[in-house]
């Protein structure tokens, strides 16, 4: 099992960005997937996740990410818009075998990491 997140960079305030991960070694459909990050200072935190149907974000996320699956390329996506200087850090995508209890504020209970990929918002 392996998950590539990517698309990171530098970017202004109020700047997007779309992050992407690709799988391999299971099927995407059939996992729990989400994205968490590390912010400097700051314990790791969840930023969205999606299982059994539903997307769930939070408020870091609200109305600002848009979390999206391509089942077929075995990739999910984090379309970032209005970035802020606090979303500075290393994003990082994990899955989950479909059942696995874990929690989306913090990413415990998910079974497969990936590297991150640094973002970075910067004026």
């Amino acid at each position: 099992v392996q998950l590539q997140a990517s698309g990171g960079g530098l970017v202004q305030p109020g700047g997007s960005l779309r992050l992407s991960c690709a799988v391999s070694g299971f099927t995407l459909a059939d996992y729990y997937i989400g994205w968490f990050r590390q912010v400097p200072g700051k314990e790791r935190e969840g930023v969205s996740s999606s299982s059994d149907g539903s997307t769930y974000y939070t408020d870091i996320a609200k109305g600002r990410f848009t979390m999206s699956r391509d089942n077929a390329k075995n990739t999910v996506y984090l379309q970032m818009n209005s970035l802020k200087l606090e979303d500075t850090g290393v994003y990082y995508c994990a899955a989950a075998k479909p059942g696995t209890d874990y929690d989306g504020n913090t990413g415990h209970g998910m079974e497969y990491w990936g590297k991150g990929t640094q973002v970075t918002v910067s004026s």
